[in-house]
């Protein structure tokens, strides 16, 4: 394979590419190659977000381990970052019911581990490769209290939603206390200076009650394991 990469990276050469880019953009394909081979072997559950740094005996662990337990038991995958804190929570939780728990795991220099509750498990390099997946593999986004981690992830997927290029899918942001602030001032300064449109804060729900987001699942319904429904919409926007 190593003999191959060479040749072919000298191929491209000829085009103007450098063989560093070439090896780096390979690498890339394979974070989101495996990425999607292990995407097919579930079918779409919630994603659950929320910091690492949240210990066991936090209000928010405890409600994202029941919500992990919830989603099991109507035959939910839940998907994590695959670390510790609300991630652990939300895997714990699936798995100690029997359920489906998937962690898309990301090489860190600090906090970032395997948690032990994963029935499935994949290790990725890139942030963006880890983000597409965590996104693909989902009907249902749950946000917890986080860090600027948990900011990039809820952004992304915003942005995304709002401007058409997946499809619309529940955003709830669990824990009133910790996300109205931040509301208040998209509300009072992204909406009043014309940054964001009124219907732009429509794309999230801000709750304390985590069976809105079980509803929401179930309302969503089970897709099949060989099935994805970005599938149809990326070919209905002509996006692959």
């Amino acid at each position: 394979m190593d003999k191959n990469i060479e040749a072919f990276t000298e191929n491209l050469e000829n085009y103007g590419l450098v063989k560093e880019d070439v090896k780096r953009s390979l690498k890339y394909a394979n974070d989101l190659g495996r990425g999607l081979k292990i995407l097919r072997t579930f079918s779409q559950g919630v994603t659950v977000f929320g910091s690492a740094r949240v210990p066991e005996d936090h209000k928010y662990y405890k409600k994202a381990r029941e919500l992990g337990q919830q989603l099991a038991a109507n035959g939910h995958a839940v998907i994590t970052g695959g670390g510790p804190g609300i991630m652990e929570a939300a895997n714990r939780g699936a798995f100690e019911y029997g359920g489906r728990s998937v962690g898309l795991n990301i090489t860190l220099d600090h906090e970032q581990f395997p948690n032990p509750y994963l029935t499935d498990t994949m290790e990725f390099h890139y942030f963006f490769s880890r983000k597409v997946m965590l996104v693909m593999a989902s009907k249902v986004f749950a946000f917890f209290p986080g860090g600027f981690g948990t900011l990039d992830e809820l952004s992304e997927v915003m942005i995304l939603e709002q401007e058409d290029k997946m499809p619309k899918q529940p955003i709830f942001l669990v824990g009133k206390s910790y996300w109205k602030p931040l509301y208040k001032v998209w509300e009072k300064k992204l909406l009043a200076e014309g940054m964001i449109k009124k219907k732009d804060l429509k794309l999230v729900t801000i709750t304390d009650d985590i069976n809105e987001i079980v509803k929401a699942a179930n309302k969503q319904g089970h897709v099949k394991v060989d099935e994805n429904i970005y599938d149809d919409y990326f070919v209905s926007k002509k996006l692959n």
